[in-house]
C-alpha cells in the first residue's frame, strides 16, 4: 500500500480557467510547499483536499491517503488536519479543554485523556498550562496550542494554510521550526500553502505553483 498523501492528476477549473494541476506524492514526514499569490488557487486546493469544494469549481482526478481514495468522503472521515493563520482557540475553554476537544472519542478514561493533554503541553514547552485562559497566552504560545490541538486529533495528513504569516520575524522563525519539527516527528505528510518563499524553503521539500510548475527543488536552495 502506498504511504503518504497523493494528488493524483488533480485538476481544478473555474469557468474553464485552470487553477490547479497537480500530480504529486507527499511522503510521511515530508512537506510539499505550494506557493503563489492571492487568487492563484491555493485556498481552492485546500478546500478540495478537505472535502469541502466551493460551488462552481470543476474537480477532476483524486486525492488518496495511504492508498485510500478520499473521493466522496466528508472532512471528518478524511482525517486531514488544517492549521490556519489564526489560532482559532475557543475563548470560553481553558487551554486543557481546548486540547481535550480534539481528542478522538476512542481515547477513553479521564486519566488517559489527561495524560495525552499533559504530554502535548510538555512537547510544546507549555507544561502546567492546562488551566490557563487562552487570552493570557502570548501569540507564540497560542500558536503552539493550536498546533498541538490539531495533532491530538490524530490527523493522517496536515494542511498548513499560511500559519506563520501574521507573526513577527523572530516568532515566525521559531514557530516554523516548531511546526516542521512536529510534522517530521509525527511522520505526517504535509502541504504548506504560502506566498512567502522563505517559509517554503524552510520546509525543506519541493516548492511548486498550484499549476505544478517547479519553483524550487529540495536541496537546490
Amino acid at each position: 500500500m502506498a504511504k503518504g498523501l497523493q494528488l493524483d492528476h488533480l485538476r481544478i477549473t473555474l469557468n474553464g480557467r485552470l487553477l490547479v494541476n497537480l500530480h504529486e506524492t507527499v511522503a510521511p514526514g515530508e512537506v510539499l510547499s505550494v506557493m503563489g499569490p492571492s487568487g492563484s488557487g491555493k485556498s481552492t486546493l485546500l478546500s478540495v483536499m478537505i472535502g469541502k469544494p466551493d460551488e462552481g469549481f470543476d474537480v477532476k482526478g483524486r486525492v488518496t491517503l495511504d492508498g485510500d481514495d478520499l473521493t466522496g468522503l466528508g472532512p471528518q472521515a478524511r482525517r486531514i488536519g488544517l492549521l490556519f493563520q489564526d489560532d482559532l482557540l475557543f475563548p470560553h475553554l481553558t487551554v486543557g479543554e481546548n486540547l481535550a476537544f480534539a481528542l478522538p472519542a476512542a481515547v477513553k478514561g479521564r486519566a488517559v485523556r489527561q495524560a495525552r493533554i499533559d504530554a502535548a503541553l510538555e512537547a510544546a514547552d507549555l507544561g502546567g498550562f492546562a488551566g490557563r485562559d487562552p487570552a493570557t497566552l502570548s501569540g507564540g504560545q497560542r500558536a503552539r496550542v493550536a498546533l498541538m490541538r490539531c495533532l491530538l486529533s490524530a490527523p493522517r495528513a496536515l494542511l498548513l494554510d499560511e500559519p506563520f504569516s501574521r507573526l513577527d520575524a523572530d516568532l515566525r522563525r521559531q514557530m516554523r521550526e516548531f511546526v516542521l519539527a512536529r510534522v517530521r516527528a509525527e511522520g505526517i505528510p504535509a502541504i504548506l500553502v504560502t506566498h512567502d518563499l522563505e517559509d517554503a524553503l524552510a520546509a525543506g521539500g519541493m516548492v511548486i505553483s498550484p499549476l505544478g510548475e517547479i519553483r524550487q527543488t529540495e536541496g537546490s536552495a
